[in-house]
């Protein structure tokens, strides 16, 4: 029901996974305008967008939803704010985010990145990807596994960013529920304020349309039975 009937190439998808149709700001304006019309109270989509955004400042990559939507329903927010909030994490943010996360990581854990591997945060990602494929081959047609890649990308990059990341993930998260919720409890006053306006607009047409509705019946009804003429003085 919801997929496209012209099917994109494979760099369109990833073209618009970077870059989505009319950039990001107008995707965060659809994300916005989203959040503010859904059907909950003002703290349960605060909740929901706090914790949406805290999520994104885990390394559960491709895991984000989920995370959100569990997490959401821990705090009891609301859960579609949360999957709306994780588009903090994009393209444009994930690269400040986790520079932030593993260098906080690592001092908090008093470690340092392996030295000896000469490989990017990208390179342990697709190295850990390649030891989960692989492994589950050998382990099926019986021949050892290696965990090499899967170890280095834990202790370099998943841990780290873990533990690094709780701390501006909190303060970030807080800081969308402090910004978010005064701005939903103002946009739903005033949409109930023109709810009601305009409600009480139809009640008015309405009882406009029934009063002459009424009068043309009982004109009509006159002039079917007209009042016999009074009669006149002796």
């Amino acid at each position: 029901m919801f997929k496209r009937r012209d099917r994109l190439p494979i760099w369109q998808v990833v073209l618009r996974a970077l870059w989505p149709r009319g950039g990001w700001g107008r995707a965060a304006l659809y994300v916005k305008h989203r959040v503010r019309r859904l059907p909950d109270t003002p703290r349960k989509i605060s909740r929901g967008i706090m914790v949406g955004v805290f999520t994104t400042f885990t390394p559960f990559y491709g895991l984000h939803f989920l995370v959100a939507a569990i997490l959401a329903w821990v705090v009891r927010g609301n859960i579609m704010a949360a999957l709306l909030a994780t588009f903090f994490g994009n393209p444009l943010t994930y690269v400040p985010i986790g520079v932030v996360s593993m260098n906080l990581g690592h001092w908090m854990l008093g470690t340092n990145i392996n030295a000896e591997v000469d490989e990017n945060i990208f390179d342990k990602f697709f190295g850990a990807g390649e030891d989960l494929l692989w492994n589950a081959w050998y382990w099926l047609i019986g021949e050892p596994v290696n965990w090499r890649a899967t170890e280095l990308f834990w202790h370099d990059v998943f841990y780290p960013w873990l533990v690094g990341g709780l701390l501006p993930g909190i303060v970030t998260g807080i800081a969308a529920y402090t910004i978010s919720l005064p701005l939903i409890e103002a946009y739903q006053r005033r949409r109930r304020g023109a709810l009601k306006k305009k409600l009480e607009e139809i009640r008015r047409k309405a009882a406009l349309r029934a009063a002459e509705k009424a009068a043309t019946k009982a004109e009509r009804a006159a002039r079917k039975h007209p009042l016999p003429p009074e009669d006149g003085p002796v």
